[in-house]
């Protein structure tokens, strides 16, 4: 069976995306054990440590991230260039994730069957 990726590219305020797409992601899990989660530029925020979602007016989702270990979804790549290039390279993240190149995450992208961005 082929991957079902899940593309993060959008920062984690100021719109509902990232939430969808944790969710579809958890929801999708139910059925399938091929997902793989990107995140890739603002969306490499979605999973900074220490965010305080309550001073801007929003709901706080990001600790969820910490539930997709308990759903088996073992592939998360970060885009290493995402990070480095907002000055997140040391920041701690959420949840274990593997650094990886673009080039390795266009790979990845194309392995999978079908491709949602968030």
């Amino acid at each position: 069976m082929k991957k079902i990726g899940f593309v993060f590219s959008s920062a984690p305020h100021g719109s509902a995306s990232g939430r969808e797409g944790l969710d579809a992601v958890l929801a999708t899990s139910n059925y399938s054990e091929d997902l793989v989660l990107f995140f890739v530029g603002d969306g490499v925020m979605q999973l900074l440590a220490g965010q305080k979602p309550d001073e801007v007016l929003s709901r706080d989702y990001i600790s969820t991230f910490k539930m997709l270990s308990l759903c088996d979804v073992e592939e998360i790549y970060v885009c290493a260039d995402s990070l480095a290039e907002r000055g997140l390279s040391d920041h701690p993240l959420v949840i274990a994730v593997e650094k990886v190149s673009p080039t390795d995450i266009s790979a990845s992208l194309g392995q999978c069957a079908k491709v949602l961005q968030f």
